[in-house]
């Protein structure tokens, strides 16, 4: 059967074994706005509220039973220095049970504390915190209590668990508040381009930490799209690739008197080296690894202006993905296996986020649901729903406020789509 030529019915009868209405797609059809979606449930409840974050960390455990999360009691203003929140998991397989791990006082609305499975550990979670005058990490083991500290925080962490790299969350903070962390100034506040401080790599083993890229340096490699004046520069959203021997890093800049900032994508060796301007054009936004050497990314390319596009690294070459099926900016990660790609949406006039799957082969959009989010919830801090999927690939997990009962998490179930 050759799914390339499938119609959006027949494939969901080929992915379901022939049965739509067992799948829960019984009214569907293209363009149907009506079609039924699988089921979602609430696994967080008030009166606290609680959410995970970004969508490119681990919230799962390699068993998916046990979902990470955070929890706080308040919303919509920016955190305080001394604002804590809980560390805790929900046991999916035990009426959703909540269990604390932890607190946090280095922590912001859009990508909480880097809370996240460590890597490769069936038992070991790792977060940012903030000690007197520094940022640190914490290793917990969720069963027996075990916990270390490292003197640094972490961004991302390399697939075997040992090694992350991170920015300079200070500098982060005064450049884009609502991604760094409160509490620290940043020493270099003044300067447009530092020498000493950039990307930091850390070995979780050692705790041993180097800085491996400077804000100096980047700032004269390359060309800076439009020349701007007297820039000041910044980094965030790193991500290593599948095996750790790369990763990506955003080179942002503010000119002076302006809002807005430019960004270039660069990948990197994990040691700092072989630097490679993976989209010159000054407009990347989110972005995932789809294996060790492509990147799926919504930036801005001459050849069909903003879209989602798939990058080759260490080449040239790039390709235009879904262009009139996904054609909005949205959190995109790919599935187990790689034939599907999760992705969301910003609000729509509706003020509906919209989660779906995207069909690699067949070029299918699939709704998940569309999720109202409150006007309330803007900015700085507002809810994305930044979908996470189990490791199984049958479950995603998002942030969403529209139940009426604040930011909580909520599970849809979507295996009997894939």
């Amino acid at each position: 059967m050759d799914k390339a030529k499938l119609t959006r019915r027949e494939f969901l009868q080929y992915a379901t074994g022939g049965t739509l209405a067992l799948a829960g797609f019984s009214h569907l059809a293209i363009g149907d706005s009506e079609s039924k979606l699988p089921p979602v449930r609430a696994i967080t409840r008030g009166p606290k509220f609680h959410w995970f974050s970004y969508y490119d960390k681990l919230q799962f455990d390699p068993s998916g039973r046990y979902a990470l999360g955070m929890e706080i009691d308040f919303e919509h203003r920016s955190p305080k220095p001394d604002d804590a929140i809980k560390i805790g998991m929900v046991d999916l397989k035990d009426n959703d049970h909540w269990t604390e791990l932890g607190e946090s006082r280095s922590w912001c609305w859009q990508q909480g504390c880097m809370l996240q499975w460590l890597p490769g550990s069936k038992n070991k979670i790792i977060w940012n915190d903030r000690q007197l005058d520094r940022f640190v990490c914490h290793i917990l083991n969720v069963f027996t209590g075990e916990k270390r500290t490292l003197p640094y925080p972490i961004y991302t962490i390399s697939p075997d668990g040992k090694t992350a790299v991170a920015p300079d969350f200070r500098r982060v903070q005064d450049m884009r508040p609502g991604y760094g962390y409160a509490g620290l100034p940043d020493p270099h506040k003044d300067e447009l381009a530092p020498k000493d401080t950039g990307i930091f790599r850390t070995d979780l083993e050692t705790g041993r930490r180097d800085l491996i890229i400077s804000l100096a340096d980047i700032a004269k490699f390359g060309q800076i799209p439009g020349d701007p004046k007297d820039p000041k520069h910044y980094f965030n959203h790193l991500l290593f690739n599948t095996d750790g021997s790369r990763f990506i890093f955003l080179h942002r800049w503010r000119a002076k008197g302006l809002r807005s900032f430019g960004t270039r994508m660069l990948t990197v060796k994990s040691d700092g080296s072989d630097i490679h301007i993976v989209d010159p054009y000054g407009q990347t936004s989110h972005f995932i690894w789809r294996d060790p050497r492509h990147i799926l990314a919504w930036a801005w390319h001459p050849s069909h202006k903003n879209a989602f596009y798939l990058y080759e690294d260490g080449t040239d070459k790039v390709e235009v993905i879904g262009k009139d099926i996904m054609p909005q900016n949205g959190h995109c990660t790919y599935l187990p296996g790689n034939k599907w790609i999760l992705n969301d949406t910003y609000p729509d006039k509706q003020r509906k986020q919209n989660v779906y799957l995207y069909n690699v082969a067949t070029g299918q959009r699939i709704p998940l649901g569309s999720f109202y989010l409150p006007p309330k919830y803007t900015g700085e801090w507002r809810c994305d729903t930044h979908p996470r999927f189990s490791p199984d690939g049958r479950s995603v997990v998002i942030d969403s406020p529209h139940q009426g009962t604040g930011r909580q998490m909520h599970l849809i179930d979507i295996s009997k789509i894939v």
